[in-house]
This record gives C-alpha cells, structure tokens and sequence, in this order.
C-alpha cells in the first residue's frame, strides 16, 4: 500500500533516494575513497541518512498495510475491542507520519544540519536568569525525545538561581529545520517562586537559533575585524576549571556578533569552537537578510512587543504563539518538551 502524500518532494520519494545510496555505496566501496578520510566520513554518514530514511518509509508503508488488514478483519468479525485499538494505532501513525511531509518543507540551504541554540535572560533579574534555564530544560527535553545529542559550549550561572546565558550544540538530522523559527522573545507569566508576596511577574528571555557549517560553505572573516578575549569559565569544572583562562569569547566588531566557549579545558580547543560558531553565526546573519520577516528581529530588546510566544501559568494556563495563533492549553506539558505543535506550525506557516 502507498501513501500518496508520504511521496510529496524529493525528501519523500524513495525512488531518487535509493538511486542516491546506490551511487554512495558504490563510491564507499572503492578503495580509493579512503585516501580522503574526510571525505569518506561525508559519504558514510550522507549513506548512513539516506538507509535510515528508506527504512523509515518501508516501515510506514509495512505499518500502514498491517493495520489496513487488521481494521477489515475486525469489522468482518465484528470485534470492537481489536477496532478501537487498531484506531488508536491508525492515529499513532498518523502523527509519526505528518513528521516526514512536515520535514518537506525543509529545502533551506542548511536545513539538514546540526544548529547551536542560545538563550539569554532578559531584564529581572533571578525571575528572568529562572526563565531562561526553564527554556533550556524544555528544548534540551524536546532534543532528548527526538534522540538528537547536545553538547553544552557554554553557561552563565545567574547569582541566586537559573542562568544568565547558555549555548547548546544540538546534532542531528534536520535540527536546524525543526528549531530555525525558534529565535525570538520568549514571554513567561506566573506566580514567582522568589517572591514571598506571591505576586504575578512577567519574564521574557531571548533564544536564537543558528545553523552549524561546514567547510563547504564559505563565510569571509578579516583578522583585523575580531576581538578575542579569554575568561575563567563559570562553570563547577574540575580542578583545571576556573583556575585558568581557557574559557574564549570573540567579538565580530562590523556586526556585534559575541560568540562564547568554555567547554574544554583547553584554550586552544575552545578558540576553535568559538570560531565555528561566529562563522555559523554570520552565516545564519545572511540567511535572515533574505527573509524579511526574520530583519524585524532585535535580539537586544529582550522585552516587550518583541515576543514570539507567550507562556501564561497564572491566573491560567496557556501557551501561545503569537505568529502562527497555534495554542496549547497544557502548559507543564509544553515546558517538558513537548513543542512539535508549535514548531511544526511556524514551519508550514512562515516558510
């Protein structure tokens, strides 16, 4: 049995993908691909997506037959149990499937790749840094539940509670396509945990979204044009930790763009990290010029009138994003991870 819109676009057509492991199966099994290491690792892991993507469309179309058969046998014996079940399933399969004619819509440049995602506090002190850290469990949670791995690059831990500031490195497939509506202000309403009057408080945070780069993609950077500063990293650490300056912060002066490190004890280590993210940064900077939506963004006023979604837990609960209308009543559930509505939403509606 074929799905018809599981076909929709060259990500869906399992035709041209299996035409395309064909020809890297047959480039990887040439010894003379192996003289280029980095070269080979690109292939093997373009060939490692594409089995991947192919086994999930035979199982969808396995799964969608099974439950084909299994609804006519239960309406032929008149077996309600096995028919509700068998519903739910279909439902199941439903929303697993939507995910892949979603990620059809990922035709950008850098779509498929890994991204680095920020969060910063806005002004309020504990409430925002609290804020803040909420929104890197959610997004953490939601990676989690996707089985993409984070790296933590870097964190500024807010002097009473939550953070002042972190960077996250999220790989895998498509991260960049899921979370590249992301960026914007966050807006959070609740009864503060820190006031003793339990007063209502309003929070905002900012989070921007990048892509990662390879080397494929050429991004100028003038030596003259940075300004490299070392730190003591913030975090607990070992003993090397917080001892030396190996923590590395560059500046792009012409834009303002600060790109931070502070992952590895080595200061050399983290120059380069840092570097990596300043070219995915300016890079993701060209891509936001062709969009003009994205040029109304102001990543500095992390307040009011700049919010791409409100989180209201007092005097009710509700999560809205105030782009695309999508709501969700289940705020706790939200801040857990579940997202996909949301993202989805911005995905089919702001593409």
């Amino acid at each position: 049995m074929k799905i018809p819109w599981l076909y929709y676009g060259g990500f869906f057509d399992p035709t041209k993908l299996a035409s395309e492991l064909q020809d890297l199966e047959e480039q990887t099994a040439s010894n003379d691909v192996w003289d280029d290491p980095k070269r080979a690792g690109e292939l093997l892991q373009r060939k490692s997506q594409l089995e991947g993507a192919l086994n999930k469309f035979r199982n969808a179309e396995t799964e969608l037959s099974d439950l084909k058969v299994l609804i006519q046998l239960a309406e032929e014996e008149n077996d309600s149990d096995t028919l509700l079940e068998a519903e739910k399933s279909l439902v199941k399969f439903h929303d697993f499937v939507n995910l892949y004619k979603i990620e059809s819509f990922f035709s950008g440049d850098a779509d498929k790749n890994d991204c680095y995602l920020e969060v910063h506090a806005g002004a309020g002190g504990t409430e925002a840094q609290d804020w803040a850290q909420m929104l890197l469990r959610m997004y953490s949670r939601w990676a989690e539940n996707h089985r993409y791995k984070l790296e933590l690059l870097e964190e500024s831990i807010g002097e009473e509670a939550g953070i002042k500031s972190t960077t996250i490195k999220i790989l895998g497939l498509n991260a960049y396509g899921w979370l590249k509506h992301e960026s914007g202000i966050h807006r959070l309403v609740r009864i503060s945990p820190f006031d003793s009057n339990a007063r209502r408080h309003t929070s905002f945070a900012s989070v921007w979204v990048y892509p990662v780069v390879d080397e494929k993609i050429q991004v100028d950077i003038q030596d003259s044009d940075l300004r490299i500063d070392t730190y003591r990293a913030s975090g607990a650490g070992g003993q090397h930790v917080n001892k030396t300056d190996s923590a590395v912060r560059i500046t792009h002066i012409p834009t303002g763009i600060v790109v931070q490190s502070q992952t590895d004890r080595s200061q050399h280590r983290n120059k380069s990290i840092a570097f990596e993210m300043l070219r995915s940064r300016l890079y993701e900077l060209e891509l936001r010029k062709r969009d003009e939506q994205n040029q109304q963004k102001d990543k500095a006023d992390i307040g009011w009138g700049n919010q791409i979604r409100s989180y209201v837990l007092q005097p009710y609960q509700m999560v809205k994003d105030l782009r695309t209308g999508c709501e969700q009543g289940n705020a706790g559930a939200v801040l857990d991870g579940e997202i996909d509505q949301f993202l989805q939403a911005a995905i089919s509606g702001l593409d």
